[in-house]
């Protein structure tokens, strides 16, 4: 089985075409009839999808993963960890499932592009927001647990995002993101508003007036007389 293109394309670090070039290739194995399972690179293949954010993918190429396979081959178990983490939005869980794995050396390179790269930045934020979100103090080491890094790090991350540290503790301050009020509309300007709306009504229909017959334009002046009395 020919993986030429897999290998030139983790080779050159062309990560986010890792996924396309497998699932190419598998359909080709797949319309020829060849037994492929057993060789197939599914923990590239896996990671693939995941790192481009891809998750339903993934989760149905896990499916399709036979028994034998997920049994024999822990790394590809360990890329649907991670995938099975995002998918169920445990973004701390996401760090830990990359540092608990010693990952091969096929994979490693993409491995940490995908702990550096976008999807994890943007994990990363969102891990921040529920920081923010459910602490007004907590220590650096819990904070360094739930970011995925290391205390130093994350120490210095918080201090970036505005917290402010007591060495004593040690203990990191949320610092709250300020909260819109809402705006009040002032009366005097509500009124003139009505004012000019219900002016462009009443001309408005006096333009209409003047190019109706005289019984039909004292008709419509009752009607339009009413509605202003009821308004």
């Amino acid at each position: 089985m020919d993986f030429t293109v897999l290998h030139d394309a983790l080779a050159l670090k062309s990560y986010d075409q890792i996924a396309d070039i497998c699932d190419t290739l598998m359909l080709q194995v797949a319309s020829e009839g060849v037994a492929f399972h057993e060789e197939w690179p599914y923990a590239v293949h896996l990671l693939g999808h995941v790192y481009i954010n891809d998750i339903n993918s993934a989760r149905f190429l896990w499916k399709k993963i036979p028994l034998t396979v997920k049994e024999s081959q822990p790394e590809v178990s360990a890329v649907w960890k991670i995938g099975q983490r995002l998918w169920m939005k445990e973004y701390s869980g996401v760090h830990e499932a990359i540092r608990e794995y010693n990952w091969s050396p096929q994979i490693l390179g993409l491995v940490a592009a995908f702990k550096g790269g976008t999807v994890m930045n943007v994990t990363l934020k969102r891990m921040f927001e529920l920081l923010l979100s459910a602490y007004s103090t907590i220590s650096i080491q819990d904070t360094a647990l739930f970011l995925g890094m290391n205390e130093d790090d994350a120490a210095n991350y918080a201090l970036q995002q505005g917290w402010t540290l007591d060495p004593a503790s040690p203990m990191l301050t949320v610092k709250k993101q300020a909260v819109a009020t809402e705006q009040k509309l002032d009366p005097s300007k509500l009124q003139r508003l009505t004012e000019h709306k219900y002016w462009k009504i009443v001309t408005g229909f006096l333009f209409v007036v003047d190019r109706l017959p005289f019984s039909c334009s004292l008709e419509l002046l009752d009607i339009f007389c009413l509605w202003l009395i009821i308004m």
